[in-house]
């Protein structure tokens, strides 16, 4: 069964059939009951007016011989108060659904002599203006319906009964029950089912059918998508894209979407790829030193450069610290949320004991985040100016609306314009930084930007007073401190 209905198109072909299914039940259920009863209705109609027709010939006096009882071949009972069977049609064989399953009326009594029968027939009219409200010749205007079955000429029926009273001067309150047959609304109800049964499984199959072809082709952008995406899985070619359709629909948003992803995944492959080659680079110099130093010293130990040897060191130990921290901050890796310092505090330990570093900071400046990793931001800064300054460094922490501002300025020859993002990439030195010994493996300000955008910050170099460059970092202020 999941495999059956494991695609998106056989259970939305499902889910849609059976929604109709419901909906069309549910419409033939009212419909069948609809009309059954607007039959039944029209059916007590029709009973309601012969019973009346026959009360009427009553209320105007006309004996019972006299009654049309067998005009329309509709069963006709009267009835008296006491449920006594006094007239009925006379072609009827069998009744049920009246108060008296007789047929036949009773063969009156011979009056005793003395006028007995005078005298029974005047308590009789007693008891019943006693028991009726209605005069004599007055209809009850009130109608009763009862369900029920007659056979008239040995012909079996269902009829609706209606039953009328009429109060008739010298026989009292007789009931009326006349019938309509049923057979009309019973076959048009067998009709009507049998045109929802042959008919409904055909529109069932239609709206199967239909929703099947036109989720196919609404999905089949989808399935470009995924065997594109498999192509390129298997092929780990990222420069491909998948098909986007020429619609404004979901689909085609989530092609663009994966285009988008795999460009961003395409950049990030290749960046990692850059920086791969670029650390193995970095790192084969000072190794390849190192190595030479230590095997000249094991051959002639006299010729040994110890200091060299060190500072080949020293540079690996920075160099794989600065790589360590690029892949944490890579990896996503961010400050404590409940962490805070103070932005000019740390500043002003991080110039302490550099020749040609002036500070300005007034006032505490409160920032969250990790002090640590804001203080190797603000050393790279510093000796990034240092390096680049003909005498001084200026270093300044204030506060600018809801931000924290600290700029590192040199009095060098400043960054051209054109190289003002570039400096920030990764071991990316310009022209008149390219010493390996001078200008670092230039990975101080791609790390101190990553530190920055980490922080909900920004680093960004303009020129700066004194006519080098002012690498001014901005930093949301603790939220207390708002």
């Amino acid at each position: 069964m999941r495999r059956l209905f494991g695609s998106v198109r056989s259970r939305a072909t499902l889910a849609a059939t059976l929604v109709v299914a419901v909906a069309l039940v549910a419409a033939g259920g009212a419909v069948l009951l609809s009309l059954r009863s607007n039959l039944i209705g029209e059916a007590g109609t029709d009973a309601e007016r012969s019973a009346r027709a026959v009360a009427s010939s009553l209320a105007l006096g006309k004996r019972y011989d006299q009654l049309s009882l067998d005009e329309e071949d509709e069963p006709v009972q009267v009835v008296d108060e006491n449920r006594k069977l006094v007239a009925a049609s006379e072609d009827l064989e069998r009744i049920s659904g009246t108060d008296t399953d007789a047929v036949k009326p009773r063969a009156r009594p011979t009056a005793p002599a003395g006028g007995e029968e005078g005298e029974e027939s005047g308590d009789s009219d007693q008891d019943a203006d006693d028991d009726s409200s209605l005069h004599p010749g007055e209809i009850d205007e009130k109608t009763t319906y009862t369900n029920g079955s007659a056979t008239i000429d040995g012909e079996t029926g269902d009829y609706r009964f209606a039953a009328v009273k009429v109060e008739v001067e010298g026989k009292g309150l007789l009931i009326v029950y006349a019938g309509a047959p049923l057979s009309a609304e019973k076959s048009a109800v067998n009709t009507a089912l049998t045109v929802m049964l042959i008919g409904f499984p055909l529109l069932l199959a239609v709206v199967a059918g239909v929703t099947w072809l036109v989720t196919r082709r609404a999905l089949r952008p989808v399935e470009g998508i995924r065997g594109e995406m498999a192509a390129i899985t298997a092929s780990e070619d990222l420069a491909r894209r998948v098909p986007v359709p020429d619609t404004h629909d979901e689909v085609a948003r989530l092609a663009r979407t994966t285009n988008e992803t795999l460009a961003a995944l395409e950049t990030s492959v290749e960046r990692q790829r850059r920086f791969v080659a670029d650390a193995s680079h970095e790192l084969r110099s000072p190794i390849a030193s190192l190595r030479t130093q230590l095997e000249v010293g094991a051959a002639h130990p006299e010729l040994l450069d110890v200091e060299g040897a060190v500072e080949d060191t020293v540079r690996l130990q920075r160099l794989a610290a600065d790589l360590l921290l690029l892949a944490r901050l890579d990896a996503g890796e961010r400050p404590a949320a409940d962490a805070r310092f103070d932005l000019a505090a740390l500043a002003r330990e991080e110039a302490e004991g550099r020749a040609g570093v002036t500070l300005e900071a007034p006032e505490a400046v409160e920032v969250a985040g990790s002090r640590g990793q804001v203080g190797r931001l603000l050393t790279n800064l510093l000796d990034n100016a240092r390096r680049h300054a003909r005498s001084a460094v200026r270093v300044s922490v204030r506060r600018e609306g809801e931000w924290a501002v600290a700029g590192v300025a040199d009095d060098g020859d400043g960054v051209p314009e054109g190289d003002r993002e570039r400096i920030f990439e990764r071991f990316v030195r310009l022209d008149e930084a390219r010493s390996r010994d001078d200008g670092g493996a230039g990975l101080g300000l791609a790390i101190a930007r990553d530190v920055a955008a980490r922080h909900g910050g920004t680093l960004t170099v303009h020129d700066a007073p004194t006519g080098g460059a002012l690498f001014e970092l901005r930093l949301p202020l603790a939220r207390s401190d708002r």
